[in-house]
C-alpha cells in the first residue's frame, strides 16, 4: 500500500449503532448535520478542520453485525482507511474492518483489515 492520501475512507464498524456511530463521528468533527434517513441508509454531512464531508452509513452490510460507514471524499483527519479504522477501533470499543489498500488496479479485493484493541491483522473477507 501506498502512503498516499485516499481519496474516500471506508470502514465497516462491528455491533455497534447508527446512533453510536453518530456519537463518534460528533466527537470528531463539528456541525453533523443528518440529510436523509432512507431504509437502512442514512446520508449526512461532518465538518472536520480539514474541510467538509459527505458520509454514507449503511447499516447490515455482510451480516448483521457490520455497518458501513463511508466517508465520500477523504477532507478527514485521516490519510487512508486504516488510519479512520483504528481511531474507530479505540474509540468505540470495537473491531473494525477496512480494505487492505487503496483500490488499485491487480489489489484482492477480498483482503482487509481487521483492527481490534490496537492490533491489526490482514484477512481475507468477502463482504
Amino acid at each position: 500500500m501506498t502512503d498516499t492520501r485516499h481519496p474516500d475512507i471506508e470502514i465497516y464498524v462491528k455491533d455497534r449503532s447508527v446512533e453510536q456511530i453518530k456519537e463518534w463521528l460528533a466527537s470528531r468533527g463539528e456541525e453533523l448535520t443528518v440529510h436523509s434517513t432512507k431504509g437502512l441508509i442514512h446520508e449526512l454531512s461532518l465538518n472536520f478542520p480539514e474541510g467538509p464531508v459527505d458520509i454514507m452509513i449503511h447499516e447490515k452490510v455482510a451480516g448483521k453485525a457490520w455497518v458501513s460507514v463511508w466517508f465520500k471524499n477523504n477532507t478527514t483527519p485521516w490519510e487512508k482507511d486504516l488510519d479512520c479504522a483504528y481511531s474507530a477501533a479505540e474509540e468505540m470499543a470495537t473491531q473494525i474492518r477496512c480494505i487492505a489498500s487503496g483500490w488499485s488496479e491487480g489489489d484482492d479485493p477480498d483482503e482487509y483489515w481487521k483492527v481490534e484493541n490496537g492490533n491489526q491483522e490482514k484477512i481475507q473477507w468477502r463482504c
